[in-house]
């Protein structure tokens, strides 16, 4: 019989640390990962038969379910007619149009393979728009393995940055600066000393890989209202938070609209996928019509764009997000009865169907007072609720996030069974 340690021990011989992403690999919270056989629904299936309620989604884009029904015959419909053409299809066309009709800030959009393709594209768009080489960012937003995006910030207002990972170039690395997330004043403050120099400022409206954080009253408009006064193009990194938070996504939510915007995960219905898009003016600097070059073999991939179609299609429909948020309403007016009426030293933050709990009684508002998080606890959290049939996001820093396929009855068995390993952590 097949087994997850026994795949794990057989993986690590041929796949650097047994795993091709690396949360994947439990380690944050000392487990062996689950090697999964099938998802149906809210609910996936080990090698081993064990059934879980799952709440990482693929890390979001399944926002109707694993192998939602529609989603799959436009997949299936598809694969029928052939997988990649490396030429043009409708689909490409029909899969803008819904992005643009949920985004009104993005004029054209190109479509790519993945989130990191999507940013990556941006930031090089940007710096080609602008003639500027400087990138900023904040500190704990994580916008994929971008080399000059995988840097950690120091203390104080804003640091140059130093390479988070082996293989950046310090001299790379120095070109983006990073500072605190949910701070107009470090960014004024940078703009006023090297507003001259920075072609971008990149950001998660709703950070969601350092855990779910909200952005304070204002502080997108704030931001918004900056950029725009020193000629700093403003990318949101919504390839979470985009047809996640609202059909517009975080844009929608707040009434902020950005120059450039990514987006991925839910764009592709769980199929590879990301695309990046704005005004006009700034686009058309792209090749084959500008001199920014940007190209992908498998980019606007027919089974993906299927995929996308049918999921937005399905978003568009009347009453989807509220009777999403319902939903998800319910387990948090639930958890966060008990935090308070048993004093919990946890924080639940939360929008609309994505949540984090962290094991911190403080508020979480930025990426310093998320790390105060007690991530030993979370482990043996975590560890528990897998042991009672639920798989939550294997990292205290990352969203865990509820889907159309959800039923009020498993989300309310579910929430007594967190609360309840809650207390005894």
């Amino acid at each position: 019989m097949k087994s997850s340690s026994k795949l794990f021990q057989r993986a690590q011989l041929h796949i650097p640390g047994g795993v091709n992403s690396p949360v994947r690999a439990f380690r944050a919270v000392h487990s062996t990962p689950r090697f999964i056989a099938k998802g149906k629904g809210a609910h996936v299936w080990d090698v081993e038969g064990n059934r879980y309620l799952d709440f990482v989604m693929s890390w979001g884009p399944l926002i109707l379910g694993h192998a939602d029904p529609q989603v799959v015959q436009a997949v299936t419909r598809q694969v029928r007619n052939g997988t990649s053409y490396g030429a043009p299809t409708e689909g490409e066309i029909r899969l803008a149009e819904l992005i643009k009709s949920a985004f009104p800030s993005i004029d054209k959009v190109r479509l790519v393979s993945s989130g990191t393709e999507a940013i990556m594209s941006a930031v090089r768009l940007a710096r080609g728009v602008t003639r500027r080489k400087k990138i900023i960012k904040c500190d704990g937003c994580y916008h994929g393995h971008v080399d000059s995006l995988l840097i950690q910030a120091g203390s104080g207002l804003a640091t140059f940055g130093v390479p988070n990972s082996g293989g950046v170039p310090e001299e790379l690395a120095e070109l983006t600066i990073s500072i605190p997330y949910n701070d107009a004043q470090a960014l004024e403050g940078v703009l006023k000393k090297y507003g001259g120099d920075a072609a971008c400022f990149l950001l998660e409206p709703i950070p969601a890989n350092m855990g779910v954080i909200l952005p304070k009253l204002g502080y997108l408009k704030e931001i918004r209202s900056l950029t725009k006064r020193y000629g700093v193009l403003l990318i949101f990194d919504e390839v979470i938070s985009g047809f996640r938070a609202a059909l517009g996504g975080a844009q929608e939510l707040y009434g902020v609209q950005a120059d450039l915007t990514c987006l991925g995960k839910v764009l592709g219905g769980g199929l590879p996928i990301g695309a990046f898009g704005g005004r006009g003016e700034i686009m058309d600097h792209l090749a084959p019509k500008g001199k920014v070059y940007q190209a992908g073999t498998l980019s606007g991939n027919p089974l993906a764009t299927a995929a996308g179609i049918a999921t937005l299609t399905r978003l568009r429909n009347r009453g989807f997000y509220r009777l999403l948020e319902s939903k998800s309403d319910r387990l948090y007016s639930l958890w966060g009865s008990a935090i308070r009426k048993d004093s919990l030293r946890v924080t639940l933050n939360r929008v609309g169907s994505c949540f984090t709990i962290f094991f911190t009684p403080q508020a979480v508002t930025d990426y310093a007072s998320a790390q105060r998080s007690d991530v030993k606890r979370y482990g043996r959290f975590f560890r528990r609720l897998l042991a009672s049939g639920i798989y939550p996001a294997p990292s205290q820093f990352e969203a865990n996030f509820v889907s159309a396929a959800h039923q009020r009855d498993d989300l309310e068995k579910a929430g007594e069974v967190i609360l309840k390993v809650l207390r005894t952590v």
